[in-house]
């Protein structure tokens, strides 16, 4: 009986070890880590920090040094080959901006074809301005448009002010 009991229990121990193994390597392959050789520090100064000025075309919001999209990866592998090449810093940024679009920068030059959005917010402050300047007051005052109270009238009103104190 006690056999049987080791025995159980030995099985659970097994099936439980190959478990956490199962688990301990599913996360290590969710969480690769790319493994570049440099030939020098600048090279890898350059390389983290064109990866973390270039914008990510399906994340959006992310860059590509964070980002796991496989585009991500790609543009990753494309800037360490170029600076293996020997290009620039510009000539990859060039690169990237004539293949992906000048989205992937994060500010954008003014172009023919961006212009709009940056004159559209100036063009609006501007409109809203002079739309408030512009506009014509609800009601003339009474001071303004004539219409003052005669001698006459003076006199009816403090007999009625005073009527009505009585």
């Amino acid at each position: 009986m006690i056999d049987r009991f080791v025995n159980v229990v030995r099985t659970k121990v097994q099936k439980m070890l190959f478990f956490l193994t199962a688990l301990l390597f599913s996360s290590l392959a969710f969480s690769a880590i790319d493994a570049l050789n440099f030939s020098s520090t600048a090279q890898e100064t350059d390389y983290h920090q064109l990866t973390q000025s270039l914008r990510c075309p399906q994340c959006q919001n992310n860059n590509i040094a964070d980002s796991n999209a496989s585009i991500a990866v790609d543009m990753r592998t494309k800037v360490f080959d170029l600076l293996k090449e020997g290009k620039s810093k510009e000539e990859i940024v060039d690169y990237m901006v004539a293949r992906y679009g000048h989205f992937v920068t994060y500010d954008p030059p003014m172009t023919k074809s961006t212009l709009i959005l940056w004159v559209a917010p100036l063009l609006s402050v501007l409109f809203g301005l002079f739309f408030l300047l512009k506009r014509k007051p609800k009601a003339p005052s009474a001071v303004v448009s004539g219409n003052v109270l005669t001698e006459e009238d003076n006199a009816r009103l403090d007999k009625l002010l005073k009527q009505k104190d009585n």
